[in-house]
């Protein structure tokens, strides 16, 4: 992959900001937040997630936001953000590239327990949600660069579902709802959705990044991953990894198309009202 060449020996894969809001938690113990709020940004960023060596350029930015509703002792409950980001070829712009909120998120915790990952046994609920996470940020960052380039990373967060499948907690089993971590990683590595990857690979490679030098260009390699995704739609309206992809890029697609020159929106603007309904709102705005 030509994002990991040449790397630095000790360089992470991360800048991952998380913050741990407990605003709706009536605590007198404030601290055991911040502890957990600084544990888990020193597991994510301190530990090694992979073989290959990133610069410190190359690290990808992103954050998570834990926010908990409920406390009872050591058990809490509440809901996951996730977002990620990378930088768009010769441009100071960074480009959006996986936006999701997990409401399916419980966990046992105690104040300074150390928070260790174990790829061949569950350990903590806690634990394998933001595994998954930073699993899943780096496959969809290597889905940006190259063609599958995610795929290695998919099958990692794949394997935390299945240490997580008996655990008890919700979102890692086929049966927890339609929008899980379980249908995700499913249905990233399900050969239906193959296009998806496509998607992935032709807007940022082919599309953003050449913005710089050909704007039409970039345009109509940004439409084309639309219409793979178009053809996702036309055989899976529901498919879960279309809300997945529009929910990190639908702003986005409106401003790269809303100034109005350089390339025919007709088409486009067809298949964003099919495939993302709820944004026709936005859709509208494209010139």
């Amino acid at each position: 992959m030509v994002f990991f060449v040449a790397a630095q020996l000790n360089a992470q894969e991360l800048w991952c900001t998380i913050t741990v809001n407990a605003d709706k938690i009536p605590s007198s113990n404030k601290q055991i937040f911040k502890t957990l709020e600084n544990s888990l940004n020193e597991f994510v960023n301190q530990k090694r997630w992979t073989n290959f060596k990133y610069e410190p350029q190359e690290r990808i930015n992103c954050n998570l936001t834990l926010t908990i509703l409920e406390q009872s002792g050591d058990d809490f409950k509440g809901h996951i953000q996730i977002q990620s980001s990378r930088p768009v070829y010769n441009s100071a712009y960074l480009t959006p590239v996986f936006n999701f909120k997990d409401d399916d998120f419980s966990f046992k915790y105690t104040e300074f327990e150390p928070l260790q990952f174990n790829e061949n046994a569950f350990e903590s609920n806690l634990v394998s949600v933001v595994s998954f996470y930073v699993y899943t940020i780096l496959g969809m960052d290597a889905d940006t660069f190259v063609l599958n380039g995610g795929t290695l990373f998919f099958t990692k967060a794949q394997n935390v579902v299945v240490q997580a499948q008996q655990s008890g907690y919700a979102g890692w089993n086929q049966n927890d709802g339609s929008k899980t971590r379980f249908i995700m990683i499913d249905n990233i590595l399900s050969p239906t959705y193959s296009l998806f990857h496509s998607a992935m690979y032709a807007y940022h490679l082919k599309g953003l990044d050449v913005m710089h030098k050909d704007k039409k260009q970039a345009k109509q390699k940004i439409a084309e991953s639309i219409g793979f995704l178009k053809t996702i739609y036309d055989s899976r309206p529901n498919a879960f990894l279309l809300r997945v992809f529009m929910d990190s890029k639908a702003d986005e697609i409106v401003n790269i198309f809303s100034d109005g020159s350089n390339y025919d929106t007709f088409k486009l603007k067809e298949d964003l009202l099919k495939i993302s309904p709820l944004n026709a709102a936005k859709w509208n705005d494209i010139k």
